[in-house]
């Protein structure tokens, strides 16, 4: 199996597990009498099983990760840094929307409020952060198709 098939089956267990507490949810408590629209029983052994899965396609991931490598980089450090990436692409996107605001006045003596960052500069610097987000992005997809899981 492929690193990228193993993220899409986690992907789709943890959908699977949030429905399945749903569903729990929804059938556990019934009034005296009547019977559950499901089997509880069966739901929370449909249950443990994904999460059974999950741990163990987790693992796989993880060790995965930390052992590729790519541009002498683990896929970890690689996650890490588009992580932060976003982070810190998110904290500028805010600044230049608000270094970018206009402050009316109704009257000249009114006090004036001015931008103490230059929007240019950090809109400059929001954009070389996407593009590197976008690369990372990029490299992560490609290098998860071609890379096996490790299955241990």
């Amino acid at each position: 199996m492929k690193l990228a098939e193993a993220l899409q089956e986690r992907a789709d267990l943890n959908r699977k597990i949030e429905e399945l507490r749903r569903r729990l949810a929804n059938c556990i408590l019934v009034q005296e009498g009547e019977e559950p629209a499901e089997d509880p029983a069966a739901l929370l052994e449909e249950l443990n099983d994904s999460i059974a899965r999950l741990e163990v396609l987790m693992k796989q991931i993880n060790l995965t990760n930390c052992k590729a490598k790519v541009n002498g980089m683990t896929l970890t450090e690689i996650i890490a840094r588009k992580d932060a990436l976003l982070l810190k692409l998110s904290t500028y996107r805010d600044l230049v929307y608000t270094a970018g605001q206009n402050t009316n006045r109704a009257r000249g003596t009114e006090i004036k409020i001015k931008s103490v960052l230059k929007a240019a500069k950090l809109q400059a610097d929001t954009d070389r952060m996407a593009k590197e987000v976008r690369e990372l992005d990029n490299l992560l997809q490609e290098t998860n198709w071609k890379t096996k899981l490790i299955e241990s």
